[in-house]
């Protein structure tokens, strides 16, 4: 999937958007708690490359599937 093709002012809005998401107390949380999860693997010598904490499972899994839509109780597009 390539880059979205926004006009420039679509691209900023998106951006601000994109920013206010990632800056929210709730991810927040979770990206500190991912953080504190992957130094605890790393530091148990577990070989976590490539993949990221999932907060539904709570076990490291690819990034490919860490993505919208793994939760079977909500209507995700990804895991369709």
């Amino acid at each position: 999937m390539g880059k979205q093709k926004l006009s420039p002012e679509a691209a900023k809005r998106k951006k601000e958007r994109d920013l206010r998401y990632a800056n929210s107390d709730d991810r927040k949380k979770k990206r500190a708690d991912s953080q504190k999860k992957r130094r605890a693997a790393k530091k148990a010598g577990k070989n976590i490359d490539g993949k990221d904490y999932d907060h539904y499972t709570g076990t490291f899994v690819t990034a490919h599937r860490n993505r919208g839509g793994m939760n079977p109780r909500r209507n995700g597009t990804k895991n369709e």
